[in-house]
C-alpha cells in the first residue's frame, strides 16, 4: 500500500498548484490566516510608530544628520546613514530590550490559536492544541530569530568593513556583501524553515508530542524530505516573485504622480503592501497543505 502511494505521487511544484485550487475554494480558511497575523501584525505596528515617535523626540532628525543626506553622492549619504545610526542605535536597543519580549509572547499565543484553528478547518477530524502548537511556533520564532540575527551581525560586519571611520567608504563592495549574504541567508532559512514548519503535521497526523513531532521531522526519509526542501525552496521564490509584484505595482503610477497626486498614490502604495501581506499569508496556507498531502502519500497509515 505504501509502495503504491509513493508510485502515485507527483512532483511537489505539480502538487502545489492543485493546493492552491483547493486553498482558493475554502476562502474561510484563508481568512483565518489573515485575521490572526493581522490581529498581531497591527497593533505591533501601531506599538511601533509610537516608540519610534519617542525615540525622535529624544534625537530629532536634525540633531541626528538624517535630514540633510546628500541624496546626489551615494558614498557620502551612506556615510551620513551610518553616523546617524550609531547615534539611534543605543536609543533604538533600550525600546527592544521590552518590546521584543512582549511582542514574541504575543505572536506565540496569537499564532498557536490561529494556526490551530486553520488545521482544524483543513481536517476536522484533527484535534485543536494551541498549547502544543504554541510551543511548536515559540521553536519557529526562535529559528527564525536566529536566522535573522545572523544575517544582521554578518551584514554589521560587512558594513564596519567597508564603512571605515576615516576614509571613503566601499559603497560597491559593501553591496555585493549585503546581496550575498542576504541570498545565503534566504537559502539557509530556505533549507531549514520546513522542519519546524512540518512538525505541526507530524503532531496533529501522528498524535505526538511537540518534541517528537520535532525530532521525527528530521528522520522523514530522503524521498519525503526532498519533497519538502522543494517545496520550501520554491515558496521562497514564490515569496521573491510576490515582493517583486509589490514594488512594481508601487511603482507604476510613479510617470503619473502629478496627475493623481499625493494621496491617490498613498493609496496604490497602501494596496501593494496589503496585496503582498495577503498573498504570503494565502501562499503559507498553500505550503502547509502540500505538506500535508505529502504526509498522505508517505506517511498517511501511521495517523489518521
Amino acid at each position: 500500500m505504501i509502495a503504491d502511494r509513493r508510485a502515485a505521487q507527483v512532483r511537489g511544484t505539480q502538487t502545489l498548484v492543485d493546493q492552491m485550487g483547493w486553498m482558493l475554494r475554502r476562502p474561510e480558511i484563508v481568512a483565518i490566516e489573515v485575521g490572526w497575523r493581522w490581529l498581531f501584525g497591527v497593533p505591533f505596528l501601531l506599538v511601533c510608530w509610537a516608540r519610534l515617535q519617542h525615540v525622535l523626540g529624544l534625537l530629532t532628525l536634525e540633531d541626528s544628520g538624517l535630514h540633510n543626506i546628500d541624496v546626489q553622492n551615494p558614498w557620502i549619504a551612506a556615510a551620513q546613514l551610518s553616523r546617524a545610526f550609531a547615534r539611534y542605535e543605543p536609543l533604538i536597543a533600550h525600546e527592544l530590550k521590552w518590546l521584543v519580549p512582549i511582542a514574541a509572547l504575543a505572536w506565540i499565543v496569537i499564532s498557536g490559536l490561529g494556526r490551530s484553528l486553520a488545521f482544524y478547518r483543513m481536517d476536522p477530524r484533527l484535534k485543536f492544541r494551541p498549547a502544543s502548537m504554541m510551543m511548536l511556533q515559540t521553536v519557529w520564532l526562535a529559528l527564525f530569530g536566529g536566522v535573522c540575527a545572523g544575517w544582521f551581525l554578518s551584514v554589521g560586519r560587512a558594513a564596519q568593513a567597508h564603512f571605515p571611520a576615516s576614509g571613503e567608504p566601499d559603497l560597491i563592495g559593501f553591496a555585493i556583501w549585503l546581496i550575498f549574504l542576504s541570498l545565503a541567508f534566504f537559502t539557509v532559512w530556505a533549507l531549514l524553515g520546513w522542519i519546524v514548519s512540518v512538525a505541526p503535521v507530524l503532531m496533529l497526523f501522528e498524535k505526538r508530542t511537540p518534541l517528537a513531532a520535532l525530532g521525527e521531522g528530521l528522520r522523514l526519509g530522503k524521498t519525503f524530505t526532498s519533497e519538502l526542501v522543494e517545496i520550501g525552496m520554491v515558496m521562497g521564490i514564490v515569496n521573491l516573485a510576490l515582493m517583486i509584484l509589490a514594488m512594481v505595482l508601487s511603482a507604476a503610477p510613479l510617470p503619473f504622480s502629478d496627475q493623481l497626486g499625493g494621496d491617490a498614490l498613498h493609496m496604490v502604495w497602501a494596496g501593494a503592501v496589503v496585496f503582498y501581506l495577503i498573498a504570503h499569508d494565502y501562499f503559507q496556507l498553500v505550503r502547509l497543505k502540500c505538506f500535508i498531502r505529502f504526509w498522505m502519500i508517505f506517511r498517511g497509515e501511521a495517523g489518521l
